[in-house]
């Protein structure tokens, strides 16, 4: 495939024949996956030309959220990792954090869904944090 078309020959034909050479040469014959139906989450069926952004987007953990279901996101992913949080300090710096966002965005909606949260009590999350640390439960 590193040879030039020659001037005058259609590339159509070009492609065609370097195309026919390899199958001669048996270049399609071995191929992984040959035989085998598309991956399940190969919707075939459509087509959609930002397939291989989503495609991206999933495989490196990405997604675009409007700012209100990014920040209710980001608050049960901190709420999940409360278990393994070292300190209490560390736990309620972050609920702190948190709470002037969900304040700010209460305040000054931006578009999107509405947010549905309310500032959390960060002395009940520390509470919480303590039993869930006391009883290894989280």
């Amino acid at each position: 495939m590193t040879e030039r078309k020659p001037p005058g020959v259609s590339f159509e034909s070009f492609v065609d024949k370097q195309i026919r050479d390899a199958e001669r040469r048996g270049d399609f014959t071995a191929l992984s996956g040959a035989g085998k139906p598309f991956a399940a989450d190969d919707d075939s069926t459509t087509y959609d030309e930002n397939w291989w952004i989503k495609r991206k987007m999933a495989r490196e953990g990405l997604s675009v959220l409007p700012p209100s279901l990014a920040l209710r996101k980001e608050v049960e992913d901190a709420f999940a990792a409360f278990p393994r949080t070292p300190s209490e300090h560390t736990v309620r710096r972050i609920v702190t954090e948190l709470n002037d966002r969900i304040r700010d965005m209460m305040f000054k909606p931006p578009p999107g869904p509405p947010l549905g949260l309310k500032p959390y009590d960060v002395d009940e999350v520390i509470a919480q944090w303590r039993l869930d640390r006391m009883t290894g439960t989280g």
